[in-house]
């Protein structure tokens, strides 16, 4: 389950995988951030910066980078 924050100005710059805490940044290097948008794709619960659960997390992951 994967959790997303916002940066003090509004912005999306990383999120948190909730079963360890780890911050992801949303970078393609990034073998975290590789897996958290495949695991979405394939299911993986993905909250909003609120805690509400997304219920189209894949068109979100489409837009990333």
């Amino acid at each position: 389950m994967y959790k997303l924050k916002q940066n003090f100005t509004g912005g999306l710059d990383f999120v948190i995988r909730l079963s360890d805490n780890a911050y992801i940044p949303f970078s393609e290097d990034n073998t975290d951030y590789q897996a958290f948008k495949k695991e979405v794709l394939a299911g993986a619960e993905l909250q909003d910066a609120d805690g509400n659960v997304m219920t189209d997390a894949s068109a979100f992951i489409a837009t990333l980078p």
